[in-house]
């Protein structure tokens, strides 16, 4: 027999090992991600990322994959002020990359100033949210699904999640920004 426990936002099946998707109404479960600066590599705690402020979070299978790099975050780019006019703090990219791969994909693609990008490197909060996907048949391993959180102060109002990594949709900047 199974039963549901609430542990940092997410549902575990005691068991099992599954950890049900972060929902609208939960709390952010508390973690840190890593970011490239000029002064070194930097740990960004989730109480800092969101205390007080609204946060886009969006998660990509990978930096430089097709998908994310074509269209998904080009997208949150160009619409940064866009989100800034509907009360968005800031607008964050994470992956289950290292913060090195996460630095040269936003110089590569000119975000500066308009999207953070955070490295889950081993994929730990990926799997907080509940949102890992096994992607080792296209040989990536281990990542994230493709998704979007609107986060207000700590609490999800908003969750998007793609039915398949190569699919852009639901979470687009276009589709967020049309549901806030």
């Amino acid at each position: 027999m199974f039963r549901l426990v609430a542990r940092c936002a997410s549902f575990y099946l005691m068991g099992t090992g599954i950890v049900m998707a972060i929902q609208v109404g939960e709390k952010i479960p508390a973690g840190a991600f890593k970011q490239k600066t000029a002064e070194g590599v930097n740990e960004i705690s989730t109480e800092a990322l969101f205390a007080g402020k609204k946060v886009v979070l969006v998660a990509v299978p990978g930096a430089f994959t097709p998908t994310c790099s074509a269209k998904h975050l080009p997208g949150y780019v160009q619409a940064a002020a866009a989100f800034g006019a509907k009360g968005i703090d800031t607008v964050a990219f994470m992956a289950v990359n290292d913060v090195f791969v996460m630095e040269a994909w936003g110089q590569d693609q000119a975000v500066a100033g308009k999207v953070s990008l955070l490295a889950d490197n081993a994929g730990e909060y990926t799997r907080a949210l509940g949102m890992e996907a096994d992607l080792s048949a296209a040989g990536l391993g281990m990542r994230s699904k493709r998704f979007a959180l609107v986060v207000d102060d700590g609490t999800v109002t908003h969750v998007a999640v793609e039915d398949s990594p190569g699919v852009l949709d639901v979470s687009s900047a276009e589709s967020v920004l049309a549901a806030l």
